[in-house]
C-alpha cells in the first residue's frame, strides 16, 4: 500500500486555551491525540518553562507524554531573535549560535524538522547546515503570506537550495498563501467593530476577483464615508495572498512539512476561505507523504464576542484532512 500524507497538530492551535489556563502542555498533547492526529508540533518559546534553559527532566517528561498518547514529535517552531539588543542587530555569529541552540533542543525533543521564518538570513542557515545534518534536523523555511512562491524573496532561497544541493534546507508552505476568499471571521470582526457591511462586501468581492488590492485600499481610503474599520479591512486585503495550488507540483521534492493554516471549519465541514480539497489533492497526487499539521488562527477574530473552542475546530480540521487524504 502506497504511503499517504500524515497529519499532526501545531500546539499553536491551542494558544487560547493554553493562555487562559484551560489546558496545560500535557492537556494540549492529549487533545492532539483525541483529534485523531499522530504528529505534534511545538513552540518551545511559548510553551516550555525556562526556555532556552530547559532542564533534562523536562525532556524525560516530554517523551513520556508522547509515549503515553502514542504521538510522534514532528516539528519545532524556531524564532530567530535578530533584535535582542536596543542598538544593533545580532551578529552572524550570535545568530548562528542561536540557530544551533534551537537545532540542539529540537533534537532532544525528537523533532526532525525545524521551522524558521522569513527574516532568517540565508547566511545564518548556510552556516548552520553542517550542525543540522549532524543532529539529523531539517531546516524548513516557512513560505508565509504576504511572501509566496515566485516572489524575489522566495526565488533567492530556492536558488540557494538548488545550487548547493543540500538535503537539510527546504520549504514549509503555510496554507495562508492560498486564501481564495477573505475569511468570513475577519469580515464579521470588522463589521462588529463598526465597518460598513457594504464596504466590507466591496473589498471582499474585489479580493475574490483578484483585483489590485492596493488600488482598492486607496479607493476605500479616499471614500468620505469610510471609517477606520473600513480602511483597516481594506488594508488587510493587501496582506492576504492567493496562489494557485497547482504551483505545489513544482516543489514537492523541497517540501519538508506543511502548515495547515485555517481560520474556521464551519458546520458544513468546510474552510470557506482556503480551497483545501485542491491543495491536499495536489500534494497527494504528486507524491507528498510528509505531515500536514493543523494550525488554527481563527481564535483572535472571534474572542471579542464568544468563547473560543480551538479543540473542536482542530477536530473538525483533522476530519476534513482525513476525508480528502483518504478519498
Amino acid at each position: 500500500m502506497a504511503e499517504s500524507i500524515k497529519t499532526g497538530v501545531s500546539l499553536y492551535s491551542y494558544q487560547e486555551e493554553f493562555y487562559t489556563g484551560k489546558l496545560d502542555l500535557e492537556g494540549c498533547i492529549q487533545e492532539v491525540a483525541k483529534s485523531g492526529a499522530k504528529g505534534v508540533e511545538i513552540l518551545p518559546e511559548q510553551m516550555i518553562k525556562g526556555f532556552p534553559h530547559i532542564p533534562e527532566s523536562f525532556y524525560e517528561t516530554w517523551h513520556g507524554w508522547l509515549e503515553k498518547y502514542n504521538l510522534t514529535p514532528i516539528a519545532y517552531d524556531a524564532f530567530l531573535e535578530l533584535k535582542l539588543f536596543p542598538n544593533r542587530i545580532t551578529t552572524l555569529d550570535e545568530s548562528v549560535e542561536m540557530m544551533k541552540r534551537d537545532i540542539s533542543i529540537a533534537n532532544k525533543l525528537g523533532c526532525k524538522v525545524l521551522r524558521t521564518l522569513v527574516a532568517t538570513p540565508i547566511e545564518v542557515i548556510g552556516a548552520s547546515l553542517e550542525y543540522a545534518e549532524e543532529k539529523d534536523i531539517k531546516i524548513a523555511l516557512e513560505v508565509h503570506a504576504p511572501f509566496t512562491f515566485g516572489t524575489p524573496w522566495f526565488e533567492e532561497r530556492m536558488e540557494y537550495i538548488q545550487k548547493t544541493g543540500t538535503k537539510w534546507f527546504g520549504i514549509m508552505p503555510d496554507l495562508g498563501v492560498f486564501v481564495k476568499r477573505m475569511p468570513s471571521v475577519m469580515e464579521d470582526w470588522h463589521i462588529r467593530h463598526g465597518a460598513n457591511p457594504k464596504i466590507v462586501e466591496y473589498v471582499s468581492g474585489n479580493y475574490a476577483s483578484r483585483a489590485d488590492m492596493k488600488a482598492i485600499e486607496k479607493e476605500v481610503q479616499n471614500m468620505g464615508s469610510a471609517n477606520e474599520y473600513d480602511k483597516l479591512f481594506a488594508r488587510l486585503g493587501t496582506h492576504m495572498v492567493y496562489t494557485d495550488p497547482q504551483i505545489l507540483k513544482d516543489y514537492i521534492p523541497y517540501i519538508m512539512h506543511v502548515h495547515g493554516k485555517f481560520y474556521e471549519i464551519n458546520n458544513k465541514m468546510e474552510e470557506p476561505s482556503i480551497p483545501y480539497n485542491d491543495i491536499i489533492s495536489v500534494l497527494k497526487n504528486n507524491g507528498y507523504t510528509g505531515y500536514v499539521n493543523s494550525e488554527y488562527e481563527g481564535n483572535r477574530h472571534i474572542q471579542d464576542y464568544k468563547e473560543v473552542d480551538s479543540i473542536e475546530q482542530v477536530q473538525r480540521h483533522q476530519k476534513l484532512l482525513h476525508q480528502i487524504i483518504h478519498n
